[in-house]
């Protein structure tokens, strides 16, 4: 045998071969390559989106905790602000019931003192009519006499 024959022989048996894994065994190993390359790709894919939506949600609960410690921060300094409000309006009212009180106080004492101040000018009156009855050893009649006794009271 030719050492020629052999090496021709071999390669278009080589030839049919390479022919034969490129026409049928190649596109299905390529194609498992490619569909698990995909696969991988889309994993990495979806765990870097899956980082990113992490990230996010963290952010976002960040700020929604930094936003309700503002609205709780708010919260608290319009309730204080209320309570001292209503503490203020309070003391108002209180001073005002205080003013009107002293008011009404002061009303009744000066109608007392009215009051007092008519009736001694009442028994003051009788008093003199009565000294003057007895003076004068005579009756006076308050009735006859009442403009007098008036005028007299007054002066007292």
């Amino acid at each position: 045998m030719n050492l020629n024959l052999t090496l021709i022989g071999q390669a278009i048996a080589f030839a049919f071969f390479v022919w034969f894994c490129m026409k049928f065994v190649w596109p299905p190993v390529m194609q498992a390559l490619q569909e698990r390359q995909k696969k991988i790709a889309d994993g990495l894919d979806a765990a870097s989106r899956a980082s990113r939506d992490l990230e996010l949600a963290e952010e976002q609960a960040n700020e929604t905790l930094r936003e309700s410690k503002e609205q709780a921060a708010e919260i608290l300094e319009q309730a204080h602000k209320r309570s001292n409000q209503m503490i203020d309006e309070a003391r108002e009212q209180a001073r005002q019931e205080g003013e009107r009180m002293i008011t009404n106080a002061k009303s009744e004492i000066e109608q007392e003192v009215n009051r007092a101040k008519e009736e001694l000018r009442v028994q003051v009156s009788r008093l003199a009519i009565v000294g003057a009855e007895r003076i004068l050893e005579s009756s006076i009649d308050e009735k006859q006499h009442g403009k007098l006794v008036d005028k007299l009271a007054k002066e007292l």
